[in-house]
């Protein structure tokens, strides 16, 4: 018979193996990384590149949303907040008076893709267009009134998909298009950037908005002009890069004072070519000019 104690030296064996080959458990950093949902994809991608630089510093990757993850740092509950959009004033200063010091750190930039079905017939979209979609009392309920009559949706009535208001997206689409107004009745709030490309391509009737990054071949982006009439601008990384996108965006990182240490060296690594090229390969752009190979 297998006897207790043989079992707790087995079991004692295997966590002290299974320990020296993650690289010794106590000498392991461990850093706290969370928020925004467009960049969570990259973030994960950062934090797994970044155990073949230096094994005993693992990142810990959450999304939540841009509100969620200012929170935890005005909390004092994570190393970086990852955020589509740039602190408040007044969250920095409760964050500066509960003792902590945000630095804010540019990791790459975002074009803000319009999203249609693949059968919609519309190419072009202007953003006063889009305020008349999205804002409170617009006046557009309907494709016929844009002019477009969609395949697939019966009655043309506008599904009108947005995102949850903790959403450095949301914040940012609503500060574009919006100006100071308020997002209409009804949209259709989705938790993540994911949910809101599924419904849009499952649903003749739907237009939606989320980082390029999560784009598919089975949607139609939108080219977005300032004003109707004039010309119009399709999201891209190069787009992004120039500013010349109108709904592009920079995205943010961040920390409770300068990083030092191995988080300073994590921050660094992530604006090297190294990192920015893998932000380029997730579909943003990056924060300058790199030689990816």
């Amino acid at each position: 018979m297998f006897k207790r104690n043989s079992w707790l030296a087995v079991f004692a064996i295997s966590v002290s193996t299974l320990l020296t080959a993650c690289g010794g458990g106590q000498d392991r950093q461990v850093i706290q990384n969370k928020g925004s949902d467009t960049l969570v994809n990259v973030a994960q991608a950062w934090a797994e590149a970044y155990q073949t630089v230096d094994p005993t510093t693992v990142v810990a990757v959450s999304g939540g949303g841009s509100g969620t993850g200012i929170a935890a740092l005005i909390n004092g509950t994570v190393d970086i907040a990852n955020a589509s959009r740039a602190m408040k004033e007044k969250e920095i200063k409760l964050a500066q008076d509960g003792g902590q010091n945000p630095i804010q750190h540019i990791v790459g930039y975002d074009a803000l893709a319009v999203y249609l079905h693949a059968d919609n017939p519309l190419t072009d979209i202007s953003i006063e267009q889009l305020a008349e979609i999205y804002g409170d009392n617009g006046r557009y309920t309907k494709w016929t009134d844009l002019g477009v009559e969609v395949p697939g949706c019966q009655d043309q009535t506008l599904v009108v998909v947005s995102r949850q208001n903790n959403s450095g997206t949301y914040a940012y689409f609503r500060k574009t298009v919006l100006g100071k107004g308020d997002f209409r009745l009804g949209t259709r709030d989705m938790h993540g950037s994911k949910d809101v490309v599924d419904l849009v391509e499952n649903t003749p009737c739907a237009i939606g908005y989320s980082g390029l990054a999560y784009a598919t071949d089975h949607l139609k982006l939108a080219c977005i002009s300032q004003k109707t009439g004039q010309s119009c601008i399709s999201p891209s990384v190069v787009t992004a890069s120039d500013g010349s996108y109108p709904i592009a965006r920079p995205l943010f990182m961040y920390t409770n004072g300068e990083p030092v240490g191995y988080l300073g060296d994590y921050m660094n690594w992530i604006k090297s070519d190294v990192g920015q090229c893998i932000i380029l390969e997730k579909g943003y752009a990056s924060i300058k000019d790199v030689n990816c190979g």
